[in-house]
């Protein structure tokens, strides 16, 4: 990659990354990162300059909804905003003479115990209260659509994956990622049915998603959103 520099005749500079490829035309994406432009090797400086600039409204658009769209990272202090199964919770720490188990009191998360200055102590006792949650939900939607499917899962566990929301293998192991316990029920439940599927067919075929569309209707639908949720579900690590 090449750091290149755009600047607009309204004097903003946009910064972008730069990879010349064997192809014909420019691609533009917009990553984590920023501007990212694939252009053909043997284009010039100026030209692929002027064609920026004929994109610069598009370009500053989706600069401009990334950063609205960007996640604050966690600070695991008293009244963090929270999710759980799509519903807006908050984080609630009050100091105790000993921990107690953490608890979900209406939409207030409580974590009481002498160490909650402590953000990763509270980080890996909130973490842990959601792992709680998510085995049971995620197992009995599991048996829920086994018992649909006339399928045997021999274990559903769940994953700490950082690029993947499930898994289904060979064995009929399902593991599902924990973060989803913070997504609506809806989102839970394709993930789920997404996974199952694969019991019947271990690909991404037409056949799979025949046996997906059974199981879950909406899962296109969905499938669009989960790109939005990503972000948010990922603020936990």
């Amino acid at each position: 990659m090449i750091e290149r520099v755009l600047q607009l005749p309204n004097g903003v500079s946009i910064a972008y990354q730069l990879a010349l490829r064997a192809r014909k035309t420019i691609g533009l994406k917009i990553t984590a990162q920023g501007l990212v432009v694939h252009a053909p090797k043997r284009i010039s400086h100026s030209q692929l300059q002027d064609i920026l600039l004929q994109k610069s409204h598009w370009i500053q658009q989706k600069l401009h909804q990334r950063e609205a769209q960007q996640v604050l990272p966690m600070q695991w202090q008293d009244g963090e905003p929270l999710l759980f199964m799509g519903q807006d919770i908050q984080l609630s720490l009050s100091r105790h003479a000993k921990s107690l188990p953490v608890l979900l009191v209406g939409d207030m998360l409580c974590v009481r115990s002498p160490n909650v200055d402590d953000p990763a102590w509270v980080a890996q006792r909130v973490l842990q209260w959601y792992a709680q949650q998510a085995l049971p939900d995620f197992t009995r939607r599991v048996q829920l659509l086994a018992t649909q499917m006339g399928e045997a899962v021999t274990r559903v566990a769940l994953s700490n994956a950082k690029s993947r929301w499930g898994s289904c293998n060979s064995l009929k192991q399902i593991r599902l990622n924990w973060r989803l316990i913070q997504a609506p029920p809806h989102i839970i439940q394709y993930v789920v049915a997404h996974e199952m599927a694969h019991l019947k067919e271990m690909n991404h075929s037409p056949r799979f998603y025949s046996v997906l569309g059974q199981l879950f209707p909406q899962h296109l639908q969905v499938e669009k959103e989960m790109k939005a949720w990503s972000s948010v579900l990922h603020r936990m690590a």
